[in-house]
C-alpha cells in the first residue's frame, strides 16, 4: 500500500493514537522489573552456602491483576488494521504485552516457564538458518573456553576494576560520545546484576568487582544500544511506544548489543561463556534441577559465589525455586546475535544499509525495520538521532561481517528471529 508522509493521513492518525493508547496500557506491565527478585534474598542464601547447608532461598512475589490494560489491549489489537505496516506492529506488540502481562499474574507458579517460553523460546528450539539447538550451540561456546586457559590473558587482563573506577571510566565514555551529560552512571548497593541500564542511567552494583573488558561491554551493549534506541525511541512523536522494551523486541535488542560487542572486538570468549552457561542452566532447570543444583553449575564453572547466585536469580526469576520450570529470556542472546549478523550481511548485500540505520531509531524487530520502511522513508518516522560510532564505518563494519567463524558454522539462508 502507498503511505503518505503527511501526518494528517487518516490511517496513520488513526494509529498513532491507538499507539498512545498502547503506551499508557502497558505502564505498569514491567516485566524484568517485577519478575526480578529482591537483594535481600542473597544474603540469607550465600550464609547458608557457606555454613555447608544451602537452602532454598524464600521469594514470594505480590500479585499483579493487568485485567483491565489486557482489556484494553485487545480493544487495540480489534481496531489496528492488520493490512497496515502500523497496524501489523500495533498487533504484534499487543500480543507481546498481553503475554508478558499474563506472566506477571502468574509469577511464582509453573505456568511462567510456559509463557515464558512463548515469549523467549527455549534451549531447545533451533537457531536460526535451520541450524544446531541453542542449547548446542551454547555447549560449543562453553567446550571452547573450557579448552582455552587464563594465561591468554595479559597480567593487566586480570586485574580487577572497582564499580567506583567503572563508574567515572564509563561516565567519561558516554559524556564524550554525547558531547553532554545525558546517560547518568550510578552505584546501586541493591542491584543483583552487576549491571543495568535504562534510558538515561546505568546502574552498577556497588562493591563488584570488573574486568577491563567490563568497560567496553557496557559502553556498546547497555549504552550504545539498551539506551541509545530507548533515547532514539523517545524522539518518535508519531510511534512514542518505540522506546518501550516490549518482550518482542528483546531478541533483536540483545543480538544487536551483543552483535555490537562482537564488531568492536569488545567480547571475550569469557563473556561468551557466561551467556552460554545461563543458557545450560536454564535447560537444567527446565529438566527439574532446583536453585542450589543451578547455583553449584555456575559455582563449578569458576563463577563467584555472589555472581553464581545472580546468575542462577535470572534462571529462576518468576518460577519456583524447586526445578521443573525456568524465566527463558537468556536464550535469546545467540539467536538474537545470529539474526541480526545475517541481518547485516544481507543489508550490505543488497545496498539497504539505512535500514540496519533505522534498528537504533527505537526498539523494533528486525521485521519492524523492514515493514516501516515505507514510513521511515517518507519521513513519517524519524531517523535514529545517535548511532554508534562503527554503525558509520560501513567499510570496516562490511569487513569484519565477511568473516566470521560461527557465522559460517550454521547455514543462515533465511532471517530468523
Amino acid at each position: 500500500m502507498s503511505l503518505s508522509s503527511a501526518p494528517s493521513d487518516p490511517a496513520i492518525a488513526h494509529h498513532a493514537a491507538l499507539d498512545a493508547r498502547l503506551v499508557a496500557a502497558v505502564r505498569g506491565i514491567r516485566l524484568l522489573t517485577l519478575a526480578s527478585w529482591p537483594a535481600s534474598t542473597r544474603a540469607p542464601f550465600l550464609d547458608s552456602v557457606a555454613r555447608g547447608a544451602p537452602q532454598l532461598p524464600q521469594v514470594t512475589y505480590p500479585r499483579h491483576d493487568f485485567s483491565a490494560a489486557r482489556r484494553e489491549l485487545a480493544v487495540i489489537a480489534t481496531a489496528a488494521d492488520s493490512a497496515h505496516p502500523l497496524g501489523r506492529y500495533l498487533r504484534d506488540s499487543v500480543a507481546s504485552w498481553d503475554l508478558a502481562a499474563r506472566l506477571l499474574e502468574a509469577l511464582g507458579t509453573r505456568d511462567v516457564d510456559a509463557l515464558s517460553a512463548q515469549l523467549f523460546g527455549t534451549p531447545e528450539q533451533p537457531m536460526p538458518g535451520h541450524g544446531p539447538t541453542v542449547r548446542e550451540a551454547a555447549r560449543h561456546f562453553i567446550q571452547i573456553a573450557n579448552e582455552l586457559d587464563h594465561e591468554l590473558l595479559a597480567p593487566e587482563e586480570q586485574v580487577p576494576v572497582s564499580a567506583t573506577a567503572l563508574q567515572l571510566q564509563l561516565q567519561n565514555d558516554l559524556d564524550g560520545f554525547f558531547e553532554s551529560r545525558v546517560i547518568n552512571v550510578v552505584l546501586d548497593p541493591d542491584l543483583i546484576a552487576k549491571a543495568a541500564a535504562g534510558a538515561t542511567q546505568i546502574r552498577l552494583r556497588s562493591g563488584a568487582c570488573f574486568s577491563v573488558y567490563d568497560r567496553a561491554q557496557l559502553f556498546h551493549h547497555e549504552a550504545l544500544v539498551h539506551s541509545l534506541t530507548a533515547l532514539n525511541g523517545r524522539r518518535q512523536a508519531l510511534l512514542p511506544s518505540l522506546a518501550l522494551s516490549s518482550p518482542r523486541v528483546t531478541a533483536t535488542q540483545e543480538g544487536l548489543a551483543t552483535f555490537a560487542e562482537q564488531i568492536t572486538g569488545s567480547i571475550d570468549i569469557q563473556r561468551l561463556k557466561r551467556i552460554s552457561l545461563r543458557i545450560e542452566a536454564i535447560a537444567m532447570a527446565r529438566g527439574g534441577a532446583d536453585f542450589i543444583e543451578v547455583f553449584r553449575y555456575f559455582r563449578d564453572a569458576g563463577q563467584a559465589a555472589e555472581e553464581s547466585f545472580a546468575s542462577a536469580q535470572r534462571v529462576f526469576r518468576g518460577v519456583p525455586v524447586c526445578g521443573g520450570g525456568a524465566f527463558t529470556k537468556d536464550t535469546v542472546y545467540l539467536c538474537g546475535l545470529v539474526s541480526v549478523h545475517t541481518f547485516f550481511r544481507q543489508m550490505l548485500r543488497d545496498e539497504k544499509l539505512r535500514y540496519c540505520h533505522w534498528l537504533f531509531a527505537g526498539k523494533m524487530t528486525l521485521g519492524d525495520a523492514q515493514a516501516l520502511a515505507p514510513l521511515f522513508e517518507s519521513g513519517v518516522l524519524a531517523p535514529p538521532r545517535w548511532l554508534p560510532p562503527w554503525l558509520q564505518r560501513a567499510n570496516r563494519l562490511a569487513g569484519t561481517l565477511a568473516f566470521s567463524l560461527f557465522a559460517n558454522r550454521i547455514r543462515m539462508d533465511r532471517i530468523g528471529e
